[in-house]
């Protein structure tokens, strides 16, 4: 695999403690040969009253002590930081020339400022205008004004920088939280809606077998009146109950697994792909242009699918009805087949078409719509239309 600027970027950042060692060898690698290159009577003289001492090994490893410690600088920066003020101090009595000495101090006061509080931060600002301060006391070094604005503008620099940093990460680190809560609210509320809508499932299949029920109590009692008189309609009576018997069943099967809570259940009969004229009906007077084609021979299909069908195209068009804009128009197609029954409803409106602003806000019709398919094994696709506008398309296999 090629390896680009960017992946490189991505493994030193993924690996601090090596992206810190190779920072800490550049400056030391500079800062020993800005050393070793400057002949007598040159050197780093600035703040220096004089020329510095012709370099030794004694100067490069004071150097070096000040500006290796970098490799470190996450994990002790404030205890780096002090520690080299001694190297640093050295280099300074002993009249050395210090190279890039000085850089290894503002990085580890910029990573205190970084990665530590405030408080901390602070005693490290401190530290570094005491060492400053110190070597000017003592001689050492002799600023001007000048230099001293300079220096505390560059401290003061340093450690803003770090702070800003630290507070940009505090608030980063504190959106991701905030994010996560509410992918943990979102989760919960789809976890209810889901609930809620079983219970619903679970009341309406319970009064489509009741139905069952009832019918099949009717035809018992008709073929035990007629049983001797008419056997021939007691006859059909107990293959009616045979019929009835097994697609209660069928319901039943569909209700295991699903919760029911207590509530009242509708006394009414249960919609069903019948009612699919007065549903467009409906959604015409109330402003969506929808238009109904059926293809295939219609037949007979099992309660629990009908009502789950029926149910699919009525959150489907409320659905266009709110989000699609009053300009939208909306079609309905079912297809029967021998096998399968398809459904797709669609709108070409622009109000809202994308797909979170559909499915979200405060209903969970389409949450349901999932629910109601997966119950009877169907196939279900929910999401932008090509063209703009939205679109439903299910499938339920007929058994």
């Amino acid at each position: 695999m090629r390896t680009t600027p960017g992946n490189m970027r991505s493994w030193l950042r993924a690996r601090p403690l090596v992206y810190d060692s190779i920072l800490a060898v550049v400056l030391t690698t500079a800062s020993l040969v800005w050393i070793a290159s400057a002949g007598r009577g040159e050197g780093a003289g600035w703040l220096r009253p004089g020329t510095p001492r012709p370099a030794d090994v004694l100067n490069l490893v004071l150097a070096a002590a000040c500006t290796l410690p970098v490799a470190l600088r996450r994990s002790r920066p404030f205890v780096l930081l002090v520690a080299t003020c001694v190297p640093q101090a050295m280099l300074d009595t002993l009249d050395y020339d210090p190279g890039l000495s000085g850089f290894g101090a503002l990085v580890l006061l910029y990573s205190v400022a970084a990665y530590r509080g405030l408080a901390l931060s602070l005693v490290a600002l401190v530290v570094s205008f005491a060492s400053y301060l110190a070597g000017t006391v003592a001689g050492v070094i002799t600023p001007s004004w000048t230099d001293h604005v300079v220096v505390t503008a560059v401290l003061l620099l340093c450690w803003v920088c770090g702070r800003a940093l630290r507070l940009r990460r505090a608030y980063l680190a504190e959106l991701v939280q905030r994010a996560d809560r509410l992918e943990r609210a979102r989760e919960a509320d789809t976890r209810a809606a889901r609930a809620e809508e079983r219970s619903r499932i679970a009341r309406e299949l319970h009064d489509v077998v009741a139905h069952h029920v009832s019918v099949m109590t009717v035809q018992a009692a008709a073929a035990r009146k007629m049983l001797d008189t008419k056997p021939d309609v007691a006859r059909d009576a107990l293959s009616a109950i045979e019929e009835m018997g097994r697609t209660a069943m069928a319901e039943m099967r569909s209700i295991v697994g699903v919760l029911r809570t207590d509530g009242p259940a509708e006394r009414g009969p249960q919609p069903g792909m019948h009612d699919l004229p007065a549903l467009v009906e409906q959604m015409r007077e109330a402003g969506l242009r929808t238009q109904l084609s059926i293809e295939g021979e219609r037949r007979g299909l099992p309660p629990g699918v009908d009502l789950a069908a029926y149910r699919l195209v009525q959150e489907a068009l409320t659905n266009s009805l709110r989000h699609a804009g009053p300009a939208a128009r909306a079609w309905v197609t079912v297809r029967h087949e021998p096998n399968e029954l398809s459904i797709h409803v669609e709108d070409d409106g622009r109000g809202a078409a994308d797909e979170s602003v559909r499915i979200g806000g405060r209903g969970h019709g389409l949450v349901g719509i999932r629910e109601r398919v997966a119950l009877y094994g169907g196939v279900l696709r929910i999401g932008p239309r090509t063209g703009g506008g939205f679109e439903v398309r299910a499938r339920f296999p007929l058994k």
